[in-house]
């Protein structure tokens, strides 16, 4: 046998896990814009047709690769305390998005959810319900948690530059913006897809809603009430 047939006989059969793991890795050293076809195929010491024969084209290569990373959250814990499985298994998907910061955009770039994230989303919608929360308000919870129930939330704007106008002319016309810009104190190195979304500000975010959605099933809350001012929108 020839080195040549050694090797070849040697190397680990492509499939479409070993596709999908590779092109995980491959964003996560290079960035997702520098991902293609052609260089995962050299990454994977294959032609690219070899590709086309797991996943039809990009599209599906990017789904693929959301399925994944969220493959990587842990399943919910045991417990009767709703809030604090909640929490966890949200505060999971926001490590895993830190391991792989591309993801949030790809996750929002999709046309429709993945199977995954069906499948996660289903089992989150459990948890609400296994809380005791109505499927009505679980409904409205979904609605209101949004991307936060994968990890990451979307800020007005990109504040991951200097915080607050710098010019004094601005923050004389701004006063109130200058003076949160001088006392926020963000976590640089925590941000999931750009602004201040840091660790604190989504763990005090999420905790509020949290409670807010817990106070709301202690007081029985459906949407028939939504004409009552104060008791909710509709969705």
């Amino acid at each position: 046998m020839t080195r040549q047939e050694a090797t070849h006989t040697q190397r680990t059969p492509l499939n479409r896990d070993r596709v999908l793991r590779a092109a995980v890795a491959l964003a996560d050293a290079t960035g997702i814009d520098a991902l293609s076809m052609r260089r995962l195929a050299q990454e994977l010491d294959v032609v690219p047709m070899a590709l086309y024969k797991h996943v039809a084209n990009k599209e599906e290569l990017l789904d693929g690769m959301v399925d994944t990373v969220v493959g990587e959250i842990d399943p919910p814990a045991a417990g009767p305390d709703w809030q604090r499985v909640v929490r966890g298994r949200i505060l999971s998907a926001r490590r895993v998005l830190l391991r792989h910061p591309w993801a949030a955009r790809v996750i929002e770039s999709r046309t429709g959810p993945t199977p995954a994230v069906l499948s996660y989303l289903d089992s989150m919608a459990g948890s609400f319900r296994d809380g005791g929360l109505s499927a009505d308000l679980t409904h409205h919870v979904m609605h209101a948690m949004g991307s936060r129930l994968l990890g990451f939330s979307q800020e007005l704007f990109d504040t991951s530059g200097p915080s607050g106008p710098q010019d004094p002319g601005l923050a004389a016309r701004y006063p109130h913006i200058a003076e949160l810009a001088a006392t926020a104190a963000h976590d640089g190195g925590s941000t999931v897809g750009g602004g201040c979304d840091d660790q604190f500000e989504f763990e005090f975010a999420l905790d509020l809603l949290l409670n807010g959605f817990e106070s709301l099933r202690r007081q029985g809350w459906t949407s028939a009430r939504k004409g009552i001012a104060g008791t909710g929108g509709g969705g």
